[in-house]
């Protein structure tokens, strides 16, 4: 039997570092033992936060690379231009605030206006011309595009318009519309004329996609919500996971450290849906006894200066690491007494979610208590949370750490069946299925179905 020839699409790929490539490295990775020949559509300069080069080194050599050039700016770059536009304040800017002119307003918004949905569409032109080569010359059998970012997903209906039968499944690694324009999580452009695009874009890639893949249930229920005349079997789940030849599973020590600190990791960006403020202002209310407990490590980008700025406020026991590559950040959270999740997001999950679970570290949660993040905590007994809003129960999260002390060991006592559903090498075996299952009713399909010419078909 012959393998199914895939085209995974995807803007950013190892040796890009971050957690937004980790999904596409996964199924990179496994998806040739299932049966699949792979191809890699993919960019050679993105805007990542880092580069992480052992992501690359597990890749198999069948699978085939193709990197082309994206116009898209690099990461520190583009940081610098967002601070431009919006009127953002550098670090160490000690301007008024309140001075305003209208040239960054209109920088603003010709840029917004320009770059819709996100900027990576500078990606867009040089990918259809690519894309629409790999699948001619490499014969492929289905394109599997993953995303955000959303731009991506136009894709889809260039690709339709080439390929009328082709197989297209969209991986949603995060939830477009309601988290960008409701709850803030994505902040290039909140504009009418970005959400009436926003809108008419997806409507556009999920008519002309095969099937949807969401990473959580709550944003499959959101989109199939959105699309009630689309059949709900187009709606399919498989979730984020860890990858468990990364991870070294530890279980809590029952005796305390010698310096009696209690050492707290965070890994990952803070951005809008990652915000510190209420955490901060928890933390400042402490006793200053058990203030001085704590360690909290920060590894990761910091998106926004002013959050810097305020966890430098908490002193000593506020350690800001940067990016790290995922071994070496694996082998801190290795370390660590508690990991540390913040989740303003009802529909998506962060990321950082599995890599916690996978790890057996206790997580000490900020979450939305109508979010998904909280419900399969909860689930999983895989920590402690208050709301990402409640200063008052966030500092009671650690006040109980204290407390519970040497006691961790017999209270944290969390679901490991459960958990051991979210490996990444089963999920990508279960993506493996889905795939398969597509393209064989496409190729029943069209058995059934004579083929018509499609006479004005856009070259």
């Amino acid at each position: 039997m012959s393998p199914l020839k895939v085209l995974l699409v995807v803007y950013a790929f190892p040796p890009a570092g971050g957690v937004g490539v980790l999904r596409a490295a996964s199924l990179a990775r496994y998806l040739p033992t299932e049966g699949i020949r792979l191809d890699v559509l993919t960019t050679r300069n993105p805007a990542s936060v880092g580069v992480d080069s052992s992501l690359l080194r597990d890749i198999p050599a069948e699978v085939n690379i193709h990197r082309t050039i994206t116009f898209d700016l690099p990461f520190g770059i583009k940081k610098r231009l967002k601070r431009l536009i919006t009127g953002a304040k550098p670090p160490d800017s000690q301007a008024d605030s309140t001075t305003k002119t209208g040239k960054p307003n209109f920088l603003k918004s010709a840029v917004q206006d320009l770059l819709l949905p996100d900027p990576q569409i500078t990606w867009s032109p040089v990918l259809t011309r690519a894309a629409r080569r790999i699948v001619r010359d490499r014969k492929i059998d289905l394109v599997l595009i993953t995303g955000a970012p959303f731009s991506s997903f136009l894709q889809a209906e260039k690709l339709r318009k080439k390929f009328p039968h082709l197989p297209i499944v969209l991986d949603f690694r995060d939830e477009w519309l309601t988290s960008q324009f409701e709850f803030g999580s994505f902040q290039f452009s909140r504009s009418e004329r970005a959400r009436d695009f926003a809108v008419a874009a997806e409507a556009s890639a999920v008519a002309n996609a095969t099937a949807i893949v969401t990473v959580n249930e709550a944003a499959r229920e959101e989109m199939r919500a959105r699309y009630p005349r689309e059949a709900a079997e187009k709606f399919h789940l498989i979730p984020n996971g860890f990858d468990a030849t990364r991870i070294v599973r530890t279980t809590p020590s029952a005796n305390p450290r010698p310096d009696g600190k209690i050492i707290v990791t965070h890994i990952g960006t803070l951005y809008a849906a990652t915000d510190p403020t209420a955490l901060i202002e928890a933390l400042q209310s402490l006793p200053p006894e058990v203030k001085s407990r704590f360690v909290l490590r920060f590894i990761g980008h910091i998106d926004e200066p002013r959050y810097r700025e305020a966890l430098l406020q908490l002193g000593d026991m506020v350690s800001l690491n940067g990016y790290l590559p995922q071994r070496e950040a694996l082998a801190l959270m290795s370390e660590t007494d508690y990991v540390l999740m913040i989740a303003h997001d009802r529909l998506n999950i962060p990321g950082k979610f599995y890599d916690y679970i996978g790890s057996g570290k206790p997580i000490l949660g900020c979450l939305n208590p109508r979010g998904d993040t909280r419900r399969l905590l909860e689930e999983m007994r895989a920590g402690w949370w208050a709301g990402n809003h409640d200063v008052e129960g966030i500092r009671k999260l650690f006040i109980d750490a204290v407390t519970r002390g040497g006691l961790l060991s017999r209270e944290f006592q969390p679901d490991v069946e459960k958990i051991a559903q979210y490996e990444r090498k089963p999920l990508a075996q279960r993506y493996a299925a889905l795939l398969h299952s597509i393209a064989g009713r496409q190729h029943e399909r069209e058995s059934e179905t004579p083929v018509v010419q499609h006479v004005g078909a856009e070259r």
